[in-house]
C-alpha cells in the first residue's frame, strides 16, 4: 500500500479492477468522501493483499453487502469515474447501489444499515452541537475553584455569552425529534417536509415535557385527553428517537397508499392532511407509550449491566466495539445513546468508543516506528493523526488490521480504557468528536477519570504493539 502523490491513471484504477475480480465481478459502483462503494456477484474473488498493494489505497472491507474500497478525499471521485469508465458499468447513486446490497442483507444487518442511514446524514448538525455544548459546560459547570464556582461565577460578564452559547449548542438536541423525523421520511421514501412537522408534533410546547413526566406522575398531574371515553396521556417524546422512526414508516406508507389512491386534482389538499392526521392519532394512542417503553427497556438494561456489572461490561464492550466497527453494527449505539441522554442524562457508549478510536490512532502510530517502508511509515503516521481526530478508517482498515497484531493491542487498550470508564460511571453530555477532542462533551465531573483513560488509551496499545513488534508480518503485506 502506498500514499504516493502521483496522479491517479488509467493503470492504476485497471489494477484496482483485476485486483477486485474483474470488470465482470462488478455489479454496481459508487463511491462517498472517503471509500469506494462496491456491490460484487463474488467477494471471494478479491485478492486483498494485491488490492492492499496499490497506490491510493488505504484499505479494503466488506461490510452491510458492500465491497467498501478506503482511498482518500479528493481521488477517490476520480478513481471512481475511471473505474465506472473502464469497467463500462452505468454511475450508481447511492440509492441503487444500497438497494443491490440489501438483497444480501440479515434482518438485523437491514436494521442497523436502517438506523446508519437516518443518522449519519444528521451527524454534521450533533457534532457540532456536541462540542458547543462542550464550551458551554467549561464557562457554567463548577468545575474551578475546588469544583465550587464555575467561570461565570468568576467572570459574571460571561453569563451572556455563555447563555447565547447554551441556545446554540441545544437546539439541535431540543429538536431532535424533527431532525430525525426529516431524515426517516427521507430515508423512506416520502415528502421529508412531513417528517419534521412529525418531529416537531411530538415535541409540542402543549405536551407535557417528557422529562417532567416522572415528577408529574408522582404528583398526578399528567395532562390527559379524553377522546371516545378513552382517557389518554397528554405527553412529549422529547429527546426520543424510536417513537419518531416508527411514526415515520407509518407516515410514508400511508402519504405513498394514499398518492395511489387519490387522483391529481386533489392530492395537495388530502394526501399529506390525511396521512399526518391518521399517524397523529397512531403516534399519541399506539406508536408512541409502545416505543417509548420498549426504549425504557434498552435503557434499564444497559444501565443495569454497568452498574452491576460495570467492570466486566467495559472490558467487552471496549474490547468489541473496533470489530463491530467490520461489521457495521457499531450504527446502532447512536441511536442507543439518544435515547441513554434522553432518559439518564448522559451517553454511557459513547465515552468508550471515543476512547476505542483514540486507540487505533495509538498502535497506528507505533507502526510508525517499526515500518522500515517509507510509504507505510507515512501512511501509519498521518493514519494516526486521522484517528486522533475522530476519523478511524485509514488506522483500522489501512494499518492495523492489515498487520493484525496492532489492531489487537487496540482492542486490549480500548478494553481497559472502557473498564475504567464504566467503573467509574462516566458519562457525556452529548455527541462530538470521537477522537482527542471528545474530552468536551465529557461532563466536566469525570474529566478526571477521562483523561485517566485517554491516558491509557495512548500509551498501552502504542507500548504494546512495540512489545509485539516480532510477531508482526511486514513481509506478507
Amino acid at each position: 500500500m502506498t500514499t504516493s502523490n502521483t496522479s491517479v491513471t488509467p493503470e492504476i484504477v485497471q489494477r484496482i479492477i483485476a485486483a477486485l475480480g474483474g470488470a465482470e465481478n462488478i455489479l454496481v459502483a459508487t463511491h462517498c468522501i472517503t471509500r469506494l462503494r462496491l456491490v460484487l456477484k463474488d467477494e471471494s474473488r478479491v485478492d486483498s493483499a494485491r488490492l492492499n498493494q496499490i497506490s491510493f489505497v488505504k484499505g479494503c472491507f466488506s461490510a452491510n453487502g458492500q465491497y467498501q474500497v478506503v482511498i482518500g478525499q479528493g481521488i477517490v471521485d476520480q478513481i471512481c469515474e475511471l473505474l465506472l469508465k473502464i469497467a463500462k458499468i452505468d454511475h450508481s447513486t447511492k440509492q441503487e447501489i444500497a438497494a443491490v446490497s440489501e438483497q444480501n442483507m440479515s434482518l438485523i444487518q437491514l436494521g442497523v444499515k436502517l438506523l446508519a442511514d437516518i443518522f449519519i446524514p444528521l451527524l454534521p448538525a450533533i457534532v457540532t452541537a456536541g462540542l458547543l455544548m462542550g464550551l458551554n459546560n467549561i464557562l457554567t459547570e463548577k468545575i474551578w475553584l475546588g469544583h465550587t464556582q464555575s467561570l461565570v461565577d468568576l467572570y459574571p460578564t460571561l453569563a451572556g455569552i455563555a447563555g447565547m452559547i447554551n441556545v446554540i449548542a441545544s437546539t439541535a438536541f431540543v429538536f431532535l425529534p424533527g431532525l430525525v423525523g426529516y431524515s426517516a421520511v427521507k430515508r423512506f421514501g416520502g415528502n421529508p417536509l412531513l417528517g419534521i412537522v412529525l418531529g416537531l408534533m411530538l415535541i409540542h410546547p402543549d405536551l407535557l415535557n417528557a422529562y417532567g413526566y416522572a415528577t408529574a406522575v408522582q404528583n398526578h398531574s399528567v395532562p390527559q385527553w379524553h377522546i371516545l371515553g378513552f382517557t389518554l396521556e397528554k405527553v412529549g417524546y422529547q429527546g426520543q428517537v424510536l417513537p419518531v422512526i416508527v411514526s415515520a414508516f407509518v407516515l410514508v406508507r400511508l402519504e405513498l397508499w394514499l398518492n395511489k389512491k387519490i387522483p391529481d386534482a386533489f392530492k395537495l389538499l388530502l394526501v399529506a392532511p390525511i396521512a399526518l392526521l391518521i399517524t397523529g392519532f397512531l403516534s399519541f394512542i399506539v406508536i408512541g407509550p409502545l416505543t417509548f417503553a420498549i426504549a425504557n427497556g434498552i435503557t434499564f438494561g444497559l444501565v443495569f449491566i454497568f452498574t452491576k456489572f460495570a467492570l466486566l461490561g467495559g472490558l467487552i464492550f471496549g474490547a468489541l466495539y473496533a470489530p463491530i466497527v467490520i461489521t457495521g453494527m457499531h450504527q446502532s449505539f447512536l441511536a442507543i445513546d439518544f435515547q441513554l441522554i434522553a432518559s439518564t442524562g448522559g451517553a454511557l457508549l459513547w465515552p468508550m468508543v471515543a476512547l476505542s478510536n483514540i486507540a487505533q490512532g495509538s498502535s497506528s502510530l507505533a507502526m510508525m516506528f517499526l515500518a522500515k517502508d517509507e510509504k507505510l511509515k507515512g501512511l501509519a503516521f498521518t493514519s494516526a493523526i486521522s484517528a486522533y481526530l475522530g476519523i478511524t478508517e485509514p488506522a483500522m482498515f489501512g494499518v492495523n488490521l492489515r498487520f493484525k497484531i496492532p489492531f489487537f493491542c487496540a482492542m486490549a487498550g480500548a478494553s481497559l480504557g472502557a473498564a475504567l470508564i464504566a467503573v467509574e460511571g462516566a458519562r457525556a453530555s452529548a455527541i462530538g468528536v470521537g477522537g482527542l477532542p471528545a474530552f468536551l462533551s465529557i461532563m466536566p465531573q469525570f474529566w478526571l477519570t477521562y483523561f485517566m483513560a485517554m491516558g491509557i488509551v495512548l500509551l498501552v496499545p502504542f507500548i504494546l504493539t512495540l512489545l509485539f513488534a516480532k510477531k508482526i508480518n511486514f513481509k506478507s503485506n
